[in-house]
């Protein structure tokens, strides 16, 4: 019966135990970013977490047998893994993209370093905030946020600059302010319809983006338009 007990009470048990958790809640964070398609997702997440708590595991493990400072190896973790968020981050003109994804992998990469540590609550703690403030902070920001950035595509067939007069006439008609303006690609001599880049601010409350497509791809000489996610 002492056998037993020693061996649960072991550092190998213990190893094996924190490691399930940490992938068990980083992948639960991943499962989040996964239904919304995000560049990382479960197994990014999971990986990152799991990772983090082995890390820990080592600094422990060479501190018990080497005499080692333990927090070397995570300290060096923590600046490591900025290379893997600054990998998430895309800048498209006025958006920045990845950044709440970014952060939600040192969010797993801490967590990771908490349940390597012996922190399990912590570490669980911090895995149900994080989750809440990803799934469910979209509402209020919708509720609190008038203002947001419009990026549109729009494909004109002929004489752009007349038809670029109109579009900017119906952009005013809805009090849509144009931030920026351009031509995508270079001249050619070819018949195909030349492609602009519109981005401009528009008020959540009172636009309706919907109406707003429709009359846009009803003036002359548009042959396509379509919205950039943002």
């Amino acid at each position: 019966m002492e056998y037993i007990l020693n061996f649960f009470d072991s550092f190998w048990v213990e190893a094996v135990f924190r490691l399930v958790l940490g992938f068990m809640l980083a992948g639960f964070i991943g499962l989040e970013r996964s239904s919304w398609s995000k560049p990382a997702g479960f197994r990014t997440h999971a990986l990152v977490g799991l990772s983090a708590v082995l890390v820990m595991l080592c600094g422990e493990y060479l501190a018990k047998n080497y005499n080692m400072d333990p927090s070397r190896i995570p300290a060096q973790l923590l600046s490591g893994i900025g290379f893997i968020g600054a990998g998430t981050i895309l800048r498209d003109g006025f958006n920045v993209k990845g950044l709440t994804t970014a952060a939600g992998l040192l969010a797993v990469t801490c967590v990771g370093l908490s349940i390597g540590a012996g922190f399990y609550l912590g570490g669980i703690v911090t895995t149900l905030i994080v989750y809440i403030i990803l799934s469910r902070s979209y509402r209020v920001s919708d509720k609190l946020d008038h203002f947001g950035i419009l990026d549109l595509q729009i494909s004109i067939d002929k004489e752009p600059e007349e038809t670029l007069t109109q579009v900017e006439k119906v952009l005013s008609y809805y009090n849509i302010e144009i931030k920026q303006m351009k031509k995508v690609g270079e001249d050619d001599e070819s018949n195909e319809p030349t492609l602009f880049n519109i981005v401009s601010q528009y008020n959540r409350k009172s636009t309706n983006k919907n109406e707003l497509l429709k009359k846009l791809s009803l003036i002359k000489n548009v042959r396509g338009i379509s919205e950039a996610e943002t």
